[in-house]
């Protein structure tokens, strides 16, 4: 897309990270590996500097993403999972992948159990909103498991009232985006947008409902029929997926619980709740770049909705923002970059899908989308992850408003894609800096330009960038005074 620019200075692209390069996608995980484990063993020597920071954002705090996911959400949750009773998940489901790392260094890549899974005090909640794919949980409890993790129904519960994805849903979200051709979606190809479509036709199975062997089955048995009756290429085995779903039924049973009567009892008793937000605001099916949505409602709407907690029990609502953004599959991107740059500032960020392995697209921060996911969600504090990737950028950009098709200029995020399509950004461009900031801890620890930066941030959006993301490690971010 076209710029206008408020500095006539062009961007430059940042020299470049050979070493990296001449690297494999294995070699560079291994050394982004040894890199988290490092920084983690420091931090679990080190004394909890943050306490009472931690301790200040109340009973009831959620994480969110604010742009369109992979914003590094799952760091900043399992910091704060340490530190809570309970962490819920309340809608999304395997299509969502969060990435944290144990005291050790060890890297698990979740993506329906929470991320509170790691503090052994805390009890996890898949609440009603989630779609839950039962050997899909198997497969990431057990991996975790074998991991020394344990894991049991005092520590991980699940709503009766969410519902379940089937092999058969997966079947059907591919079925579809054949269908679509050259106007594809780009989904994960997980069955989340057909398990949704089942929920909200009414012929959905819940995840209480494994309990009855008989309507369970009566109600798979319907659900594989409409799904044959709509798509001739359909396939799938509804007597052996009943067979396997006797022994599913056996293990999950123990972790089945009425999670909405006992998330408010919970919260009724003084324990601290902390909501994981899966997905993002620029996702979500109402207020996203539709139809390049997720199929649920990542916003804090879906938050209260997803886990059945009243808005007025939200005391914290941290909006999580990548320092640039990035996007995963299609749909409009208005200040996506291309070419050396949108290539280094991808290896350089690691920016390749945790859930799907897919490279994301990179592009420049777009206040327009954040103020907008701000409006809606009430953000109480920004947290701004991955500024080190910045590093060594002679200048930033940052998109201050919109320019439309007919001259105009604009601060409000368009609905129709045909329009958004066609704007072009208006830029404010900034001076970056050269110095690596991934071992810094302090804010007067760092760079003249880099503490600007956050400070252009938050005068364009009026929420405090509280909490800057430095490094992959635990133990790599920076509370500003």
């Amino acid at each position: 897309m076209s710029a206008v620019a408020l500095s006539s200075a062009a961007v430059v692209a940042p020299r470049r990270v050979s070493w990296q390069k001449r690297l494999s996608a294995s070699s560079r995980a291994r050394v982004a590996r040894r890199v988290v484990a490092k920084a983690t063993a420091e931090a679990k020597a080190a004394p909890k500097k943050h306490q009472a920071e931690w301790n200040s954002l109340g009973s009831v705090c959620a994480v969110l993403g604010s742009q369109w996911g992979d914003e590094g959400k799952g760091k900043l949750v399992d910091i704060l999972a340490q530190e809570y009773d309970i962490v819920a998940r309340c809608q999304g489901g395997a299509n969502a992948g969060h990435t944290i790392y144990d005291d050790e260094g060890k890297k698990y890549a979740l993506h329906l159990v929470p991320s509170g899974i790691l503090n052994e005090k805390a009890k996890c909640v898949v609440g009603n909103g989630v779609v839950v794919h039962l050997p899909g949980m198997f497969n990431e409890i057990d991996t975790l498991e074998k991991a020394g993790v344990k894991i049991d129904s005092s520590r991980l519960v699940i709503s009766d009232r969410a519902h379940m994805l089937f092999d058969l849903h997966k079947e059907i979200d591919g079925l579809r985006e054949a269908e679509l051709s050259g106007n594809k979606i780009g989904t994960t190809k997980r069955g989340i947008g057909p398990a949704y479509a089942s929920k909200a036709t009414r012929n959905g199975i819940r995840v209480g409902d494994i309990k009855n062997p008989e309507t369970f089955a009566q109600k798979l048995r319907t659900l594989a029929a409409d799904a044959a009756a709509r798509f001739d290429d359909f396939e799938y085995d509804v007597e052996a997926e009943l067979e396997a779903y006797k022994k599913y039924a056996e293990r999950i049973t123990p972790f089945i619980a009425d999670t909405v009567h006992m998330i408010n009892e919970e919260h009724k008793a003084g324990k601290r709740v902390l909501v994981e937000g899966a997905n993002a605001t620029m996702l979500d099916l109402d207020f996203g770049t539709y139809p390049f949505v997720t199929s649920s409602n990542p916003s804090l709407g879906g938050v209260c909705s997803g886990l059945g907690l009243a808005p007025n029990k939200f005391e914290t609502v941290i909006g999580v923002a990548k320092a640039y953004t990035t996007r995963v599959g299609a749909g409009p991107y208005p200040t996506e970059l291309f070419g050396e740059l949108a290539d280094d500032l991808r290896e350089k960020g690691y920016e390749y899908g945790t859930t799907t392995g897919r490279p994301r697209r990179i592009g420049w921060l777009d206040i327009v989308a954040l103020n907008y996911a701000s409006a809606i969600n009430g953000f109480t504090h920004l947290n701004l992850t991955k500024l080190d990737v910045l590093s060594g950028l002679p200048e930033l950009k940052i998109a201050t408003a919109y320019k439309l098709g007919d001259g105009s200029v604009t601060n409000a995020f368009p609905s129709a894609i045909e329009e958004l399509e066609k704007v072009e950004c208006v830029y404010e461009t900034l001076p970056g800096w050269e110095e690596d900031i991934s071992k810094m801890r302090d804010w007067d620890e760092l760079p003249a330009n880099c503490k600007a930066y956050v400070e252009k941030i938050e005068a364009l959006t009026g929420v405090e960038c509280r909490y800057l993301g430095v490094g992959p490690g635990r133990d790599a971010i920076v509370v500003k005074p």
